[in-house]
C-alpha cells in the first residue's frame, strides 16, 4: 500500500484543478477502483480529472515536488491491474476528449488521451480514412490507454501494434514538464526515440496526453469467413495459404476452440453457432484489398482449395455486413462469455507463429497434470502468435480450490512459453499482475538497463510505482 497523501497536498491539488477537476465522492470513484474481471480492487484518496495538458502538468509537477505517487488511468479496460490505484492519487484522462485534427493528405490524426477508440474510428471515417486498431473494448478503451499499454488487437497481422501506429506523442514527464512531441514525420532519425519509451510503459515514465496516429485508406473490398477445422496445425497451414492467396491482404486470422464457442452460445445473448456442424477449432479469417472484388475472389479460392485438399472441414463466407459482424461478435465475446463460468487462470502469451500448435499441446499436457478436470479455453490472434490461454475451473467445481492452483499452473504455462522463445505478456502489459514474474524471464542486463531509464526519468518513482521494474 502506498503511503498516505498529506492533507496539504490534497488541498493544493484541489486549488490547481478547480471546480469539476477533482472528486472524492465514493460513488464517483467506485467504478474506477475495480478492474473489469473483478480480480483487483483498490482505493484512492483523490481522483484528479484534468481538463487539459496544462492541468496534467500541474498535477504531476505538484506530486513530484511532494513525492506523492500517481496512478494514471484511461478507460479502465486493462486486464493486469496496472490502472488500479492502491492508495495513490488516481489521475484520469477522461476529460481530455478533443480530436485535434484529422489530415487525410498526411494520413495523420491527432487525438487527446481520453478519446475512445470508437470515437477515433468515427473521426477517421468522416475523412474516408481508417485507424486500424480494433479491440473488443473499443467503446471504452482510450487512446492514452492503448498507447500506454501498446495494445494489439485483431489487425496486428497487417498493421502492427499500437507501437507501429503512433507517429508522435504529447506527454507530461514525471517531473511535470510537458514534452511536445506531436510530430507528423514518418522519418526522424535524430537520436533516441522518446515516444517508443513511453509506448507500452504503462504510465511509469509519464502521462500520455495526446497522440499523432497513422491513418490508412478505407479499402473497398473485404471478405470475412468462419472456418471449421480439426486442430491448430491445420490452422497454421491455412494461414500460410491465406498469405499466399492474398499477399498482404490478410487483416485478421483469429483462432477459437469449441470450448469458447460453447461458452459464447451459452452465456452471451444473440450468439449463433457459426457453422451447421460442430468442429474442434474455428478460424475467423478476414481479407481486404484496394481492388474491388479482389478480397472476395481470393477468399473463395483459398477456402475452395482448402476444402478440396481436406485441410479444413467446413467454411462460411459472410454474405452481408450483419453476418460478418455476427462472426466477429462470437470472437469478441470469448472473454465475456467466460465470466459466468467461475474462477479462471488467465494467460496472454505469444510464441512464434510456427510454435503455436506446439505450445497448445505442451500447455494442455502440463495443465492436465495439475488440474485434470479443468476446462481449457484457448483463443486469440494466431496470425501474430498471440494466444489467450484460459484455464477455467471444472464445471460445477470449487472456485477457491481452482484459484489455489493458479500460481503453480501459470508458472508451468509461462515456462513453456519461455522455452519456445515466447513472451508472458503479448498485448495486455505487465501491470500489477506480471511485473514481478517477468523478472524470471528477463536477463539481468536488460532489467538493469530498464531500471536505469526509469530512475533517470522518475527518480522519486512516483509514476505507477507498483508496475514494471
Amino acid at each position: 500500500m502506498t503511503a498516505p497523501v498529506p492533507a496539504d497536498v490534497l488541498s493544493r491539488l484541489k486549488a490547481v484543478l478547480g471546480e469539476g477537476g477533482w472528486s472524492q465522492d465514493p460513488d464517483r470513484l467506485a467504478p474506477k477502483l475495480v478492474e473489469w474481471r473483478d480480480r483487483w480492487s483498490g482505493q484512492t484518496p483523490f481522483l484528479a480529472l484534468p481538463g487539459s495538458t496544462a492541468d496534467v502538468a500541474a498535477v504531476v509537477g505538484l506530486c513530484f515536488e511532494a513525492g506523492v505517487a500517481i496512478t494514471p488511468q484511461g478507460g479502465n479496460t486493462g486486464l493486469v491491474g496496472g490502472q488500479i490505484p492502491m492508495g495513490e492519487v488516481l489521475l484520469s484522462t477522461e476529460r481530455l476528449k478533443a480530436v485535434r485534427d484529422v489530415d487525410a493528405f498526411d494520413d495523420v490524426m491527432v487525438c487527446e488521451a481520453g478519446v475512445t477508440l470508437s470515437e477515433a474510428h468515427e473521426a477517421a471515417l468522416a475523412k474516408n480514412r481508417r485507424f486500424p486498431l480494433d479491440l473488443a473494448s473499443q467503446g471504452t478503451a482510450t487512446i492514452g490507454g492503448v498507447v500506454s499499454t501498446n495494445a494489439g488487437g485483431t489487425a496486428v497481422l497487417r498493421y502492427g501494434t499500437t507501437r507501429d501506429l503512433v507517429i508522435g506523442l504529447e506527454a507530461v514527464l514525471p517531473n511535470g514538464e510537458i514534452w511536445h512531441g506531436l510530430k507528423r514525420l514518418r522519418k526522424d532519425n535524430t537520436g533516441y526515440d522518446l515516444k517508443q519509451l513511453l509506448i507500452g510503459a504503462e504510465g511509469t515514465l509519464g502521462v500520455v496526453t495526446a497522440a499523432a496516429l497513422k491513418l490508412f485508406p478505407v479499402l473497398p473490398s473485404r471478405a470475412t469467413a468462419m472456418v471449421g477445422l480439426s486442430d491448430p496445425r491445420a490452422a497454421i497451414r491455412l494461414l500460410a495459404r491465406a498469405k499466399e492467396a492474398a499477399g498482404g491482404g490478410v487483416e485478421a486470422f483469429e483462432l477459437m476452440s469449441r470450448v469458447g464457442v460453447d461458452f459464447a452460445l451459452k452465456n452471451i445473448e444473440g450468439q449463433r453457432d457459426p457453422l451447421l456442424t460442430r468442429h474442434a477449432w474455428y478460424v475467423l479469417v478476414e481479407l481486404a484489398s484496394g481492388e474491388p472484388g479482389a478480397a472476395e475472389a481470393a477468399m473463395e479460392r483459398l477456402l475452395g482449395q482448402a476444402l478440396e485438399d481436406g485441410l479444413i472441414a467446413d467454411a462460411a463466407i459472410a454474405q452481408s455486413e450483419s453476418q460478418a459482424k455476427a462472426f466477429w461478435s462470437l470472437r469478441e465475446n470469448q472473454s465475456p462469455a467466460q465470466k459466468p463460468e467461475g474462477a479462471t487462470w488467465k494467460h496472454d502469451v505469444s510464441v512464434p507463429v510456427s510454435k503455436v500448435a506446439d505450445f497448445l499441446e505442451m500447455a494442455g499436457a502440463a495443465v492436465r497434470e495439475i488440474a485434470p478436470a479443468a476446462r481449457i479455453c484457448a483463443f486469440g490472434h494466431v496470425g501474430d502468435g498471440n494466444i489467450h490461454y484460459d484455464v477455467l475451473r471444472p464445471d460445477g467445481g470449487d472456485d477457491a480450490a481452482h484459484s489455489a492452483l493458479r500460481d503453480n499452473g501459470s508458472r508451468r504455462v509461462h515456462d513453456i512459453v519461455a522455452s519456445l522463445g515466447g513472451s508472458i505478456s503479448a498485448e495486455h502489459g505487465l501491470g500489477a499482475m506480471k511485473s514481478a514474474e517477468a523478472l524470471r524471464y528477463k536477463a539481468a542486463v536488460e532489467v538493469n538497463a530498464l531500471r536505469a531509464i526509469r530512475a533517470a526519468l522518475d527518480p522519486k518513482r512516483i509514476m505507477n510505482p507498483r508496475v514494471h521494474f
